[in-house]
């Protein structure tokens, strides 16, 4: 693709990775300088309005209030009408081995986003608007959002139209869109070097890890899924990426589609450099607090735990990369796994499924007043509103 521009940054991963899958990496590239072109303008049509009327019709037309969203602009309630049919590709009763697989796997699920998926998720330079906007300090909330999402698009029926995994796939993608035009109007964004922030290229590479990576990782950490199972969960994930906003261009289609994906983004971004590595650590320190941990001790047993657990998961270039602590990865999964057996075997599998939806929901944000659709205000986190 001769007329591709290529910013800076990625101009070396670009000529490595097209020695690979030089059609692939073109539209990787491509995609670095995309965000979402159907909520982006709209959004901007948004921002003239005063904020708190902003908040209320993204919300009304996420909560289905058409009271409140027949006075919203043109756009934005067309906008919500084009989304509330899914596309002909989705198949909701293809969902229910991958929820199904879902509960008796959660505790290892979430283990492997935890200590894998999201690591992975944040090598690209996605995480250089984290950092930029302060949010990378908000890691905790930011992980306890994800394991929300994680369980509330595995929940029955949580997909569907008035169900929350529908509602908080589509906020993030508000989120992002308000956030990258927040970053583009401020002046610490450099676009010429690093495309577009919050690019689509990177959200259809973290959704391949969230989709294929996890079932990988979760699988090598001891859990089992049938051939079924595997394209459910594929699936459930595909259609929470369109939610977010991923253009169908760069969103797998098939779970090889996934592993290209997140293969040729690897080679293309740059490696990890303080964004990321900063990102990465904290994620995995803020665990303890996440998980409610009060024990000084514990804490720091678990952080050891995780720590090895992730180089594990994602190999020891990238987790080196990242700056982890060198440690004897030996005898760590299978000390893992074999934990979990015995949990397992001490418990029936009702009171496993019971126990573990209890663990997820205390590690999860469920705030007193449901979910919020504020929107920050301020390339700054410190400097916005609570959202």
């Amino acid at each position: 693709m001769s007329n591709i521009f290529i910013p800076t940054e990625y101009r070396l991963g670009y000529d490595r990775s097209r020695q690979s899958d030089a059609t692939l990496a073109d539209r990787y590239i491509e995609h670095t300088t995309i965000g979402d072109p159907e909520l982006d303008p709209i959004m901007e049509e948004l921002s003239a309005l005063p904020k708190k009327q902003m908040h209320q019709f993204i919300e009304a037309g996420i909560e289905q209030k058409q009271n409140k969203l027949q006075h919203a602009p043109e756009s934005l309630q067309n906008f919500f009408e084009s989304i509330q049919v899914p596309p002909d590709w989705v198949d909701h009763q293809a969902f229910r081995p991958g929820i199904r697989a879902f509960n008796l796997n959660v505790e290892l699920m979430l283990v492997a986003f935890v200590t894998g998926v999201l690591i992975e998720g944040f090598s690209t330079m996605i995480s250089r608007s984290f950092n930029l906007t302060g949010r990378v300090e908000m890691t905790g909330r930011r992980l306890r959002q994800n394991n929300r999402q994680l369980m509330e698009i595995f929940y029955p029926k949580g997909l569907y139209r008035q169900g929350d995994g529908w509602k908080l796939s589509t906020r993030v993608r508000f989120v992002h869109a308000r956030v990258r035009r927040l970053l583009l109007e401020s002046d610490e964004w450099d676009y010429e070097a690093w495309g577009m922030p919050l690019s689509a290229a990177h959200v259809g590479f973290a959704i391949s890890v969230f989709s294929q990576r996890l079932l990988d990782f979760s699988t090598r950490l001891g859990a089992r899924y049938s051939n079924e199972e595997r394209e459910s969960i594929l699936a459930i994930w595909r259609y929470s990426g369109y939610l977010m906003g991923i253009p169908e261009s760069i969103l797998y289609t098939t779970g090889e589609e996934a592993k290209s994906i997140y293969r040729i983004g690897r080679l293309c971004e740059p490696m990890p450099k303080e964004d990321s590595v900063k990102m990465a650590n904290l994620l995995i320190q803020s665990i303890p607090e996440v998980a409610n941990i009060e024990d000084l001790q514990e804490q720091k047993e678990v952080v050891k735990l995780a720590y090895r657990l992730a180089r594990v998961l994602i190999g020891n270039e990238l987790a080196d990369d990242f700056e982890f602590p060198k440690s004897s990865t030996m005898l760590t999964l299978s000390g893992f796994r074999w934990k979990q057996f015995v949990k397992r075997v001490r418990k029936s599998q009702g009171r496993v499924r019971a126990d573990n939806f209890t663990e997820v929901i205390q590690i999860s944000v469920y705030d007193d007043h449901g979910v919020s659709y504020v929107m920050p205000d301020h390339v700054k986190a410190a400097k916005s509103i609570n959202w």
